[in-house]
């Protein structure tokens, strides 16, 4: 596919260059925050190049939507543009289920129940994983798990766990683990294999494969109308926690060296700074803890399928990635340190950064939508290297939380549930106020999104997938 231009536009802003990769519609709607806050971004020192996907949208000092990029020898890490939730990702499980097999709506409902079971839906519940050393997990990422909780590591032709991943561990010097308090170890410790609250969810879907890229999908394990588990989550308390440690050094760092920008809430560091090499490596701790932890969802779901619906339920790894990070990156031969706040990386076919069983294919990008409506496989496209290989990572907020509550009523969020339909989305909270603020309503329509991603000609789609049952956190 030849990129569509008319989904690019470059905006000369008096600090610098912003690409903004979005349909008109999509870039009118934007507003004129979005660009002041990439303003007081492109003023960090030595920033390369600074992009937004169409579901771009004001968050706290950097939108949610960015892609910042530096060199890496003379680069910075700034813990705002990577974003408070470290590691929030997405992670697709395939099922050997139709969903016809979930037709019935008491079905979905006694699903729902078993999946709440399993998984803390309240923001600070305690998990069901105590026999888990948390220093294995923030040290080894998924090699860390015991091994009752990797199930397929004793049939290793037909495993997915530890190699169906963006990244199964990352790296770096543990002495900086000493450095975060004994007490927020222990609250992290009891988050692991909690959902979180906001817009995180576990949520039961059926596959419509996109005709183009039917072989894809097959060759993923996709078919049409089989039932998939989409699992949305982060580093819950972990992240926090290393925000809070090492925000406070960054900005110290900031003061040290004379760096600031119209917006006291953005936080940076050269990279080559203690502050800066300190955050990277907590950052890179927090990124083992998300895999981890969407890991043990995802085993949590297994068993509420196997436990509602018999034994012959399967569920196997397709994958795993993130939205919130920064790392090195190379491209074009060139050492980079590339920062995504609510951006998905979508490598194209043949690119060395794939995972191994998807090197010929490109790997799977996971798009959710928001609650109701329907969320995307897609597969990265060769010229997405413009955009750095960035595509969005969702819908998008189009207001906030408490507008929302405000503008949608109950009856408007049930019908876009299409409850007592038969086709009912169904969700487990009977009390639809509790959760209004991620009504569909709240968000930027999600086929715009991705008709904007494609038509620019960063990726392109494999499949639709619908929503039959949702879990959400509070």
């Amino acid at each position: 596919m030849i990129p569509n231009e008319s989904y690019y536009r470059r905006i000369d802003l008096p600090a610098g260059d912003l690409h903004v990769y979005a349909g008109d519609a999509l870039f009118r709607a934007m507003g004129a925050k979005p660009l002041e806050m990439a303003n007081n971004n492109l003023q960090i020192p030595n920033i390369r190049y600074m992009s937004y996907t169409p579901d771009a949208h004001v968050g706290v000092g950097t939108c949610i939507g960015t892609t910042a990029v530096w060199q890496a020898d003379e680069g910075f890490v700034s813990p705002t543009i990577v974003g408070s939730d470290i590691g929030c990702g997405m992670r697709v499980h395939l099922t050997n289920l139709d969903a016809d097999d979930l037709k019935d709506v008491k079905l979905r409902r006694k699903l729902v129940k078993a999946i709440e079971k399993r998984i803390p839906t309240e923001n600070h519940a305690r998990g069901h994983f105590s026999d888990i050393r948390l220093e294995d997990v923030l040290i080894k990422g998924l090699h860390g798990l015991p091994g009752k909780y990797v199930p397929d590591a004793y049939t290793p032709r037909r495993a997915t766990s530890l190699t169906h991943v963006e990244h199964a561990r990352f790296r770096y010097d543990e002495d900086a683990l000493n450095r975060i308090p004994e007490h927020l170890w222990h609250r992290a410790h009891r988050q692991l294999g909690t959902l979180g609250g906001g817009n995180h969810f576990v949520e039961l879907q059926a596959v419509t494969l996109d005709e183009a890229n039917r072989a894809v999908g097959e060759s993923w394990g996709l078919r049409d109308g089989q039932v998939i588990v989409m699992i949305h989550s982060g580093s819950r308390s972990w992240g926090g926690a290393v925000n809070q440690h090492c925000g406070s050094e960054v900005v110290k760092t900031m003061r040290k060296l004379g760096l600031g920008t119209a917006d006291p809430k953005l936080a940076f560091a050269p990279l080559d700074s203690e502050a800066g090499a300190a955050y990277v490596n907590l950052m890179y701790a927090a990124l083992n803890f998300a895999v981890a932890n969407r890991h043990l969802l995802a085993y949590a779901v297994r068993d509420a399928l196997r436990d509602t619906l018999g034994p012959q339920a399967e569920t196997r790894t397709l994958y795993d990635l993130m939205h919130n990070y920064a790392r090195a990156e190379r491209h074009n031969e060139e050492a980079l340190f590339v920062h995504r706040k609510g951006a998905t990386r979508s490598l194209p076919p043949g690119h060395p950064d794939n995972p191994e069983p998807y090197r010929e294919t490109g790997h799977p990008a996971l798009i959710p939508g928001s609650m109701g409506t329907a969320s995307y496989l897609m597969v990265g496209m060769p010229s997405g290297e413009r955009n750095y290989h960035s595509i969005c990572h969702g819908a998008g907020r189009v207001r906030s939380r408490n507008a929302t509550k405000q503008l949608v009523t109950v009856d408007e969020f049930a019908a876009s549930l299409r409850v007592g339909q038969a086709d009912e989305v169904v969700v487990n909270h009977r009390a639809l106020e509790a959760i209004i603020d991620e009504s569909p309503q709240a968000y930027k329509d999600v086929d715009q999104i991705i008709e904007s991603v494609a038509g620019a000609g960063l990726a392109a789609v494999v499949a639709k997938c619908r929503p039959l049952a949702t879990v959400k956190g509070v």
